[in-house]
């Protein structure tokens, strides 16, 4: 089988007549949708320190008890 590069095939495709792109379209939707999509499987612990920088320099204890006092009603 000849390996061919996307830009290649991409380029071909475009002279293509609009009824044997349609075609092409077709028979690519059926290849690809008969084989098995490869899932990678993701720990939670990935997300370890993403957004990180939002809480640097905030005191936990601190936006804690401003979290709860803003739950209270006003008098």
């Amino acid at each position: 089988m000849v390996e061919a590069r996307y830009e290649e095939v991409l380029e071909a495709a475009e002279k293509l007549s609009p009824s044997d792109r349609l075609r092409l379209a077709s028979v690519l939707r059926d290849t690809v949708s008969s084989e098995p999509m490869e899932r990678k499987l993701h720990s939670i612990s990935e997300l370890r320190g993403l957004g990180k920088e939002i809480w640097a320099g905030v005191d936990p204890d601190r936006y804690v008890d401003e979290e709860r006092s803003s739950w209270q009603e006003p008098p």
